[in-house]
């Protein structure tokens, strides 16, 4: 009997651990006979685990979804994560979902082992989360896109650009990545026949989904995260900029976040190449490097530097006069 419960946990752990699993697969993991293996899955079914069985020799099985949640099965290490996530989901960017990830935290700290429950807290104590100001994402959005990603399924949504235009595209969606904030969609679009990386935010899908694809290979050596920081710096941005830095390009790498673009003109200068949401912003991250610089492009942010420095020769000049007492 305890052989056989043991093994019906095994059973229920791969087949949450991926979407299809064929008999005779799951009979090698488990190292029984494909009979066993249906037999099993009936004891599954009838504990309520709507298990769906699909013939044939394309066939095999799939844990669906039910009427009711049943118990899922997590070992130590998918605990701690699911329960470290909670908490940060509770305070995080995804919005609508703080109340619900208390409630799910709650339940789930209360059936913690005692020594899991001290890694749990462990993590909490020490760790200061920094107030992003970041815009939030749907937690039904991201939803969709996870389970887009993870089912190999064509996706449709409108998608709003920088400037507020509006554009329909169909992807085949590749991962989620959270950066500074922000969730991205790194994605093939089908029309452009090329890799995109959308803001989340800015995504609005349409259902149904579209037929299964084969997924490709990304660019690059695969690095989903590597991709997305160059892309940040390349395309999401609304504004770009090209500025002649007074430092050698060894000072500034260090000083610029990963995003940036920096090449060396001479031992003592370098070109960077920066981005943001507004001029005001760009002109400000150039002025905290603390190094004299040069506006390649765009003029408009020449003429907003121009601004500034009237604005801050003006803030000097008041100064001086008011100090300056009678001669």
């Amino acid at each position: 009997m305890l052989e056989t419960s043991a093994r019906l946990l095994r059973l229920l752990s791969l087949l949450q651990n991926r979407r299809d699993w064929t008999g005779p697969a799951l009979a090698e993991r488990l190292g029984v006979t494909t009979r066993t293996v249906r037999n099993d899955v009936e004891r599954l079914r009838s504990l309520g685990y709507p298990v769906h069985a699909t013939p044939g020799v394309a066939g095999g099985y799939r844990l669906g979804a039910g009427a009711a949640l049943p118990p899922l099965l997590l070992d130590d290490e998918e605990a701690v994560a699911v329960a470290v996530g909670l908490r940060t989901a509770a305070g995080g960017t995804i919005a609508g979902i703080e109340e619900t990830s208390l409630r799910a935290l709650a339940k789930l700290e209360q059936v913690l082992p005692a020594h899991l429950r001290h890694r749990v807290n462990a993590v909490q104590a020490y760790t200061v989360p920094v107030p992003g100001s970041g815009p939030t994402v749907d937690a039904g959005v991201l939803a969709a896109l996870a389970g887009a990603c993870r089912d190999h399924e064509r996706l449709r949504f409108d998608y709003a650009g920088h400037d507020g235009s509006a554009s329909v595209r169909t992807t085949e969606p590749h991962r989620l990545v959270h950066r500074r904030g922000r969730w991205y969609l790194v994605a093939w679009d089908v029309d452009r026949r090329d890799w995109r990386t959308f803001r989340v935010d800015r995504v609005r899908p349409r259902v149904p989904t579209g037929p299964r694809f084969t997924p490709r290979e990304l660019p690059g050596d695969g690095d989903v995260a590597a991709y997305v920081t160059e892309g940040v710096g390349a395309a999401l941005w609304r504004y770009r900029a090209r500025v002649l830095l007074h430092a050698p390009a060894a000072d500034v790498v260090a000083r610029m976040p990963a995003a940036a673009r920096i090449e060396p003109v001479d031992e003592g200068r370098c070109v960077a190449e920066v981005g943001a949401d507004t001029y005001h912003m760009l002109a400000h991250y150039v002025g905290l490097l603390d190094v004299d610089f040069e506006v390649l492009e765009p003029p408009e942010l020449a003429e907003h530097v121009r601004r500034l420095a009237a604005r801050y020769a003006r803030a000097t000049g008041g100064r001086r006069s008011r100090s300056a007492g009678p001669g």
